[in-house]
């Protein structure tokens, strides 16, 4: 059986997203009403937490910026406590479309993990130069790690089941690219059954992209170094956590 809006607990990490994050959390409520939002404010030094509690979500201020992972371990943490089965992650700063949710949710009946894909048939997103080709070489090693196809490993639009929730509270990734890529490896390592959906990326509403082209060397040197580290960790660290 599905999940529902009412089980899913929304995570919004936001880093200085005050003049997109307002209207991603409005968005969020109007398409899938019910849920319960929760803005991670990441130690911005703008209005970012005000905005997203005047405009209906909860929030959780951190003192200093951690990363998305940290900010997303923030919110699997609240969700085990207050008991949300499902997680969806949700940039603030409006490239990923709510609307998308509600077939996600419909994935999670019978898998762990599924990730919103923008290279699986829908959209226009493109990328070019190295970070493309090492996206591809990601994609084709996690798939394998993974046992299915993905087309899209570090999406960070994403939804996860209990299983996920469980594990995710104790070991997601907080360095750079440990929240899409090692997270991936830890869920395949724990036995997590992971899925993708395509889904149509958006501009974004404001700010600058981190990954800009004259970093696409940094970037492919990182994504190696994640994943050696990811695939160098024994599967028993992450089987018992994935379990509760």
């Amino acid at each position: 059986m599905p999940f529902t809006a009412k089980q899913t607990l929304v995570v919004v990490p936001a880093f200085n997203e005050e003049p997109t994050v307002g209207a991603v959390v409005r968005e969020i409520r109007t398409t899938v009403p019910g849920s319960t939002i929760l803005v991670v404010d990441d130690g911005s030094t703008d209005d970012t937490a005000g905005v997203a509690a005047r405009a209906g979500a909860l929030v959780a201020r951190l003192p200093f910026n951690l990363g998305v992972g940290g900010a997303m371990r923030v919110g699997f943490d609240y969700a085990l406590r207050k008991g949300f089965p499902v997680v969806v992650q949700v940039d603030a700063d409006g490239q990923h479309d709510p609307a998308n949710i509600p077939s996600m949710l419909r994935e999670l009946g019978d898998t762990d993990l599924v990730l919103g894909a923008r290279f699986a048939g829908t959209g226009d997103y493109k990328l070019r130069g190295p970070r493309r080709w090492a996206m591809r070489i990601l994609a084709l090693v996690l798939s394998r790690t993974s046992h299915t196809k993905l087309t899209d490993t570090t999406s960070g639009f994403r939804a996860s089941g209990p299983r996920a929730v469980a594990l995710f509270a104790k070991h997601y990734p907080a360095e750079y690219l440990g929240d899409t890529i090692e997270s991936l490896v830890i869920a395949s390592r724990a036995g997590l059954r992971v899925r993708q959906v395509p889904v149509a990326m958006r501009v974004r509403a404001s700010g600058v992209s981190s990954h800009r082209p004259f970093k696409a060397a940094i970037y492919l040197g990182r994504a190696a170094i994640a994943l050696t580290i990811a695939l160098a960790q024994p599967s028993s660290l992450y089987r018992v956590s994935a379990q509760r």
